[in-house]
């Protein structure tokens, strides 16, 4: 067990003028399983660099181990992964790495295929493998069930608790409550360290939240009470000095001593008055604002908006699906799930019009509005308001969505090009909530958005009830948001 001390880090970009982080101190165990959250653009990812020494920074990092960074490329993706792993980590014995992929639920035979025909969910696994293999090495893992299917969720799940001496990046509640026993999270106005699963962290937040917006509900009573008694002992106080004019001798004396009193008394409620102030200042710094979302979806006349029988989708080599059949009534938020590769994206593809080789029907109601959200977000670019303008929608709701999913107004000149990939998400999910439609098609829409940010689309989607067919694989969002989920 060592630590590792961050004392007084103040960073920004060059070229900026917003510091990053500012007068930042907390030290870290290394036998933590550390949960790492906070919203898109507060900058976890430039902390983890900041650790790996890739920026230069005031104040001071140290520690005692080796931090490794999840995930890295590959340059020659080619070679046989057990090739690449032994060049990861080239001091393990066979049996131990052998040992880590079947705890990973990984076949041998994987070790002997060339890295790049590895799924998504088989790479981030067989790296996990051997960077865990290492030794005296702190992990720095950075958002790894992006593009990982349930199952596979599980499974890197469990074996992360089984580990320890990480910093975890994730926004999926579900997956960080099962393998984590500390939270920092980076907040609004400062960065926290807590004790406990992501759930235990959210809980002691909402108390706390609670609690300064009741105490700052009291002090704002108190604030325009006290104001108010300041102002009406100052002017008994005026009034009774006005008295000593014409008055005898000895009276003034009375007089001057009582308006003295009342204007020491008159102090005296200033000086609370502007503690009570000064109190309320410390509060609310760090409540997130997560103002409500709104979608309008429209009502088509026919009940059964699609309809799907005996679907077969094939690309060449391989069959992804078949014998498909299903119907998506009015009113149903359907989750596509299963692993990757099933056929989840063909499907929503198909029904959004793009052209996938496949047999089999699929018939949508006459008529029938949708809005899309994709899982590419490259062809992003330009600025938002010509983003806006060329999707024809409405240029100042569209900001406005953005602003409440705690989008920063500094980025509304930028390039998209430039955006976080969590950005980029909430770019495409702003123009859709802006859209009436009568269907509302999301691919993976959650891809490296905040987890404050999918509790406040879990919420619009219960208040608004729109119809939607979508593949996510957050577990929590499923149980929140779907009303039928369809196993592929």
């Amino acid at each position: 067990m060592s630590l590792i001390s961050v004392n007084d880090l103040t960073f920004c970009y060059e070229g900026s003028y917003d510091n990053i982080f500012e007068h930042v101190s907390f030290q870290l165990d290394t036998d933590w399983k550390l949960g790492f959250t906070g919203r898109n653009g507060r900058g976890k990812t430039t902390f983890l660099n900041l650790l790996m020494g890739k920026y230069e920074y005031q104040g001071s990092i140290s520690a005692s181990v080796h931090f490794d960074y999840f995930p890295f490329d590959i340059p020659d993706s080619g070679r046989d992964t057990m090739e690449i792993l032994d060049e990861i980590s080239p001091r393990h014995a066979p049996w131990q790495l052998i040992r880590e992929i079947n705890l990973l639920g990984m076949d041998e035979g994987t070790l002997y295929r060339p890295f790049s025909t590895l799924s998504h969910g088989e790479r981030t696994k067989a790296l996990l493998a051997a960077l865990f293999l290492k030794e005296n090495n702190f992990l720095l893992i950075d958002e790894p069930t992006n593009h990982l299917d349930m199952r596979a969720r599980d499974i890197v799940r469990d074996y992360l608790n089984s580990k320890k001496g990480f910093i975890l990046v994730s926004h999926d509640r579900a997956f960080l409550d099962g393998c984590v026993d500390h939270i920092l999270s980076i907040n609004r106005a400062n960065i926290t360290l807590n004790k406990g699963n992501f759930s235990q962290w959210w809980e002691n937040k909402r108390r706390q939240d609670a609690f300064e917006l009741d105490e700052n509900e009291k002090l704002m009573g108190e604030i325009r009470h006290l104001t108010e008694a300041a102002r009406r002992t100052s002017g008994w106080s005026d009034a009774v000095e006005a008295t000593k004019i014409g008055s005898h001798a000895a009276d003034r004396g009375a007089i001057g001593h009582k308006a003295a009193k009342m204007m020491k008394r008159a102090k005296a409620i200033e000086k609370r008055r502007e503690g009570a102030v000064e109190e309320k200042s410390k509060l609310l710094k760090n409540i997130e604002r997560n103002e409500n979302l709104a979608v309008h979806p429209l009502v088509h006349r026919n009940e059964r908006l699609l309809e799907i029988r005996d679907l077969a989708v094939a690309y060449p080599g391989r069959d992804v699906l078949s014998g498909f059949s299903f119907e998506l009534r009015r009113g149903e938020r359907v989750a596509l799930a299963g692993p990757n590769g099933c056929g989840k994206s063909s499907v929503v593809k198909l029904v959004a019009g793009e052209d996938i080789p496949h047999s089999g029907t699929v018939r949508l109601a006459s008529g029938l509005v949708i809005s899309y959200v994709p899982q590419d977000t490259s062809l992003l670019k330009g600025d938002l308001m010509e983003f806006a303008n060329y999707e024809g929608v409405d240029a100042s709701l569209f900001l406005t969505i953005l602003r409440k999913l705690d989008f920063p107004r500094v980025q509304f000149e930028k390039d998209m090009r430039s955006f976080s990939a969590g950005q980029r998400k909430k770019v495409l999910l702003a123009k859709s909530l802006c859209q009436r439609a009568h269907l509302y098609l999301w691919d993976e829409p959650l891809n490296y958005v905040d987890v404050l940010s999918r509790m406040q689309i879990e919420a619009l989607i219960r208040e608004g009830q729109p119809t939607m067919l979508f593949v996510e694989h957050d577990r929590a969002f499923l149980e929140n948001a779907a009303t039928r989920v369809i196993e592929l």
